[in-house]
């Protein structure tokens, strides 16, 4: 059981649907925080605000780290993560609309 949860840790051959999805995800929020502070929003996580002050290592958290995640977790531990992270785009695109309305 246990080497069957653990067959697709470091490589993408089981899960990649899950696993593009996550750092996919992660790279559109990365877009629309991006987009949001250009147009004048206000981000409301303080870790993600204090590195729009440091791009390098905004690009580090949102670009490097998700890839790794993806590359070293089985596919379908990151279901929880692609949950999470798909409200937060929703959230986010609901934010612009409301600002360009």
């Amino acid at each position: 059981m246990t080497s069957n949860l653990w067959d697709s840790a470091a490589t993408f051959e089981r899960g990649v649907t899950e696993k593009v999805s996550f750092v996919l995800l992660n790279y559109v929020d990365l877009l629309l925080t991006a987009l949001a502070v250009s147009l004048g929003l206000t981000e409301l996580n303080p870790l993600m605000r204090s590195l729009l002050a440091a791009p390098p290592m905004l690009v580090l958290l949102k670009i490097v780290v998700p890839v790794l995640i993806a590359w070293l977790t089985p596919g379908r531990l990151l279901v929880p993560a692609l949950l999470l992270l798909s409200l937060v785009v929703a959230w986010n695109i609901k934010e612009l609309f409301i600002l360009l309305s």
